[in-house]
């Protein structure tokens, strides 16, 4: 359901995820191997869970792109996997919470990271050029001035379009802000200029209750 509230676009519990075609993806993934595109790192074979009471972003951009990273916490074969990168020039977050699941053969255990911060609004996550290469994504969300369908070489919003594995002239969302509530996303990969954890605490343990959802 759409609605216009107050200039902006609300969707409520909407899930995104835009990624370019299998075929462009099979055609970034040859690039990626020939060393004809770069990535900005290679992602871990593990996928991680986010959560968040209220993520608020000035000058946010999405777009599709691909992660080159490990099959499995092995190391040995590295993947290509299509994503939906979130970004946001300026972004506060409260009630943060990150976890990761990790299974070790050599103890017989699966042990849960988990890092929480931002408790309070007068405790906040802060980032600056924030990007979340997101797998999945729910939300209730209210975006104000929106444009989608934009170009991403041709968008204004947001920072710098993240690396070379994005298509030009692929499908791309910006909006003056964005408003998240209830955040519930696997990502594989988040980079940021800069990510203050106010009220940091992290965690680790065997309880598959510690995972953030």
């Amino acid at each position: 359901m759409e609605s216009q509230v107050r200039g902006g676009t609300r969707w409520k519990r909407f899930a995104v995820v835009m990624v370019p075609s299998v075929a462009a993806a099979a055609a970034i993934g040859v690039g990626l191997a020939q060393g004809a595109l770069a990535a900005s790192f290679s992602v871990s074979g593990q996928e991680f869970k986010v959560s968040a009471g209220h993520l608020h972003g000035d000058g946010f951009a999405q777009y599709g792109g691909i992660d080159t990273g490990y099959t499995s916490t092995d190391g040995k074969t590295k993947t290509v996997r299509p994503v939906a990168i979130s970004s946001f020039e300026n972004a506060t977050i409260t009630k943060m919470c990150q976890s990761v699941k990790t299974e070790i053969p050599l103890i017989g255990k699966t042990i849960y990271l988990r890092l929480d911060a931002g408790p309070d609004d007068n405790h906040k996550v802060e980032a600056t050029n924030l990007y979340i290469d997101v797998a999945q994504l729910d939300a209730d969300a209210q975006f104000n001035n929106i444009d989608i369908g934009v170009a991403v070489q041709d968008k204004t919003r947001g920072p710098a379009v993240k690396d070379k594995t994005v298509l030009p002239g692929g499908f791309a969302q910006q909006a003056e802000s964005a408003d998240l509530y209830g955040v519930e996303q696997t990502a594989w990969a988040t980079t940021a200029g800069t990510f203050k954890l106010n009220g940091l605490k992290m965690r680790l343990g065997t309880d598959p209750k510690m995972e953030c959802y």
